[in-house]
């Protein structure tokens, strides 16, 4: 594993957007065979509730960038300060350019601000913080504002009850600076290659592009739910046993990195996969249940890239030593210890798509037109 600390680096303020549709798991009576009892065994094993879904127009760029937005309004930020802007994410607007540059354009950003696209998933923020600390803290750059969020609800076909009632859209708004004031930060990261396979989308990229064959093939597993092959592919069991063999270790070796007691720890920000892990986390890690919130998969579901800012932005109470434990897709796991006592908490917020955007065919037409070089 790897391990780094860090000075005169603070996370100054955060903010999490979530679109305007959802879905509430007590409105979905007939995927439980219409029976009350089991709808309400799997609430209390598996913490189901209400998640939120991206329409067919809004992307992890939209909804992140009415998060920075938002953000820089509310804590005054000066965008000709900003030195650089990071978006972690796996679920881009465009196979190319990156999301980050669309983002750069759309907050109107100045030419002197660089630029970094990371993608990553489930532990892709802890990785991208440690990034942008290193940065700040080596003199590279003043600030960064960091830009993270997934679609996973909207890429998943809500018909497969093993995967459509875990996740929920969301996207978020960090910003990072260098402070005078000692504010001290611990990293432990870690990796499993072997696990590659485990949450995967095996089609569209290079090794296998989308063709007429592949566009449209599903398949129907032993339980009766469907996986896209345009879509992801998640082996639960075995990602659950990763999550219970990694997290409580993860949590271990951060705080002994830190240097720090579970009791002095006002929050433990726990990525969240499903209730049910966390709370298995919590029970092998003895982590003290009042310090770890396990509600909140029920009020959002897992926002993979943006689960663990989703816990922050949720808490109503501000808090100072803060223990976040992120781990999934890759295999890849990442905790953090931070001193937050002087962060902006801006909460969560819902996204307005704008009245003029343009329609699937619209676009469509736009890039027939750019093509041609009518535009």
């Amino acid at each position: 594993m790897t391990i780094s600390s860090f000075n005169h680096v603070k996370i100054s303020g955060i903010k999490t957007v979530f679109p305007q549709n959802y879905v509430d798991i007590d409105d979905e009576l007939e995927y439980f065979d219409n029976n009350p009892k089991k709808l309400a065994r799997a609430k209390k094993m598996a913490g189901y509730g209400r998640r939120y879904i991206a329409d067919d127009l809004t992307t992890v760029t939209d909804l992140a960038v009415d998060a920075a937005e938002k953000l820089i309004d509310e804590m005054k930020i000066n965008k000709e300060k900003i030195e650089l802007l990071v978006f972690v994410n796996q679920k881009p607007d465009y196979k190319e350019p990156n999301d980050v540059s669309l983002a750069h354009w759309r907050l109107g950003l100045g030419k002197k601000t660089a630029t970094l696209d990371i993608n990553m998933g489930c532990s892709g923020y802890v990785y991208a913080l440690w990034s942008v600390f290193a940065l700040v803290a080596s003199g590279a750059v003043k600030n960064c504002l960091l830009l993270a969020g997934d679609l996973c609800a909207r890429m998943t076909d809500q018909a497969n009850r093993k995967a459509a009632p875990v996740f929920g859209d969301a996207a978020s708004a960090t910003f990072i600076e260098y402070t005078e004031k000692d504010c001290f930060s611990y990293f432990v990261l870690g990796a499993d290659g072997t696990g590659w396979n485990k949450i995967i989308y095996p089609f569209g990229g290079t090794r296998l592009p989308l063709d007429e064959k592949t566009v449209g093939l599903k398949v129907e597993d032993a339980n009766g739910n469907i996986w896209r092959c345009s879509g992801s592919i998640l082996k639960g069991e075995e990602v659950f046993n990763f999550s219970l063999d990694v997290a409580p270790k993860l949590i271990k070796d951060t705080l002994a990195a830190a240097g720090w007691s579970k009791e002095e720890v006002d929050l433990f920000a726990i990525h969240q996969a499903n209730k049910q892990i966390v709370e298995n986390i919590i029970a092998l890690a003895q982590l003290p249940e009042d310090k770890t919130p396990t509600d909140v998969f029920s009020k959002y579901a897992n926002n993979s890239t943006n689960s663990v800012v989703t816990v922050l932005c949720d808490q109503e109470k501000k808090f100072h030593k803060v223990i976040l434990c992120a781990f999934g897709i890759g295999l890849s796991w990442g905790g953090a210890a931070l001193d937050l006592a002087d962060m902006y908490n801006g909460g969560v917020s819902i996204y307005t798509p704008p009245e003029n955007r343009l329609t699937r065919e619209q676009q469509i037409e736009n890039w027939i037109k750019y093509f041609r070089g009518e535009d």
